[in-house]
């Protein structure tokens, strides 16, 4: 799997100093844990799953969720797990044949209800679950956390393959501010002993938004709403100093049906992105492919940041302090920048590094999907 693999190779020369590498689900978890970029979640009724991986029809589709939880109504389960094992059988049957690779598949995750679902699946699923990245743990609490854990290693071992976890913080006791720390505490307990499963920590802004029947607009991004953009630093300064932590889904996209000039959503989620960055989450969860591109596009390595970096990573060994950058305009300290520039050189290697005159808007050009 290689990101912007849809370009030729006359375009990846044009836009690119450095083009993405290679990966998949059996690279190092560090790498994988930057890799996800945006993640599609897809509602497991849907039928054409398989076929839409097999044909790429969604060129930039690079790690997806096919969603068991709130994607789907409560009456749809059985269905829903049905259809999630003919997708992944389906699969199968295309790699056993040769008429796929398994590396050249995306990063596909289940989003289960509940810990116990993951047993279920896992013996619905069979031999198919080596296709799996892993499962999403949606509302994670101290309370299901230890199940989820243990189901998803318990099974990783059956089936001798890779599975990793993606807790979601979504609740009432992360969200309120009497409840918040204690509950980071007790998550971190649990998750103690697990950390080489725990792939990245999401955010259920949508959940913490409806408990109090907030909602942004598509010209306000989740960090203008005060209490969001509070809960979001406590995260990431908790659970971001061992873990990723994920951006938040961006609600709007624009349809066929509904063209709008200058489109405010796609300028609103490229606003979001950058915010995600700038305050330290990596990837974002997506439900409308229409904004793969925009996210990955944002979280390619820009030349500048990349000759910081190599500086930075080069000059490590305590002989010198700080050094001016090579483009005059910014002071690169040593030890302050030294994990900044560690994140920035894995994601030169997933992402790319653009050329000095490129940036995302040369990724988001129509011509390049002709």
């Amino acid at each position: 799997m290689n990101y912007f693999s849809y370009l030729t190779e006359f375009q990846q020369k044009g836009i690119f100093y450095l083009p993405p590498q290679h990966f998949s689900k059996t690279s190092s978890k560090e790498m994988l844990a930057y890799s996800l970029g945006a993640t599609l979640y897809m509602p497991a009724t849907r039928s054409d799953i398989a076929q839409l991986v097999l044909t790429s029809k969604y060129r930039e589709l690079v790690s997806m969720v096919i969603c068991l939880e709130d994607a789907i109504g409560d009456d749809e389960v059985e269905q829903g797990e049905k259809q999630l094992v003919e997708h992944l059988h389906y699969l199968l049957d295309a790699v056993q044949m040769k008429r796929c690779s398994e590396d050249s598949l995306p990063l596909i995750f289940i989003r289960v209800r509940t810990p116990e679902q993951i047993q279920k699946i896992n013996q619905m699923i069979g031999s198919a679950m080596q296709l799996v990245a892993g499962f999403v743990f949606p509302k994670f609490t101290p309370v299901n956390a230890p199940a989820y854990l243990s189901y998803t290693r318990q099974v990783a071992t059956e089936r001798q393959t890779v599975l990793y976890g993606m807790p979601v913080l979504e609740t009432e006791d992360v969200l309120y501010k009497e409840h918040r720390f204690s509950t980071f505490e007790q998550l971190a307990t649990c998750m103690k002993g697990y950390e080489d499963l725990v792939l990245n920590i999401r955010l259920g802004a949508t959940d913490f938004c409806g408990l109090y029947g907030i909602r942004r607009t598509p010209s306000t991004t989740i960090y203008d709403i005060s209490m969001m953009r509070d809960v979001i630093a406590d995260i990431v300064n908790f659970f971001g100093r061992t873990y990723v932590v994920s951006g938040p889904v961006w609600e709007y996209f624009q349809s066929s049906s509904n063209i709008l000039p200058n489109n405010p959503y796609d300028e609103g989620l490229k606003k979001e992105t950058l915010l995600d960055l700038v305050n330290g989450l990596h990837g974002k969860t997506v439900i409308h492919p229409s904004q793969m591109r925009m996210v990955q596009a944002l979280n390619v390595v820009s030349k500048e940041e990349y000759l910081d970096a190599l500086a930075i990573l080069s000059n490590g060994s305590n002989e010198m302090g700080v050094v001016k950058s090579d483009y005059g305009n910014k002071m690169n300290e040593m030890k302050p920048h030294y994990k900044w520039a560690t994140k920035i050189m894995l994601k030169s290697k997933i992402y790319g590094v653009f050329h000095e005159n490129n940036s995302y808007q040369d990724l988001l050009a129509e011509e390049i999907y002709v």
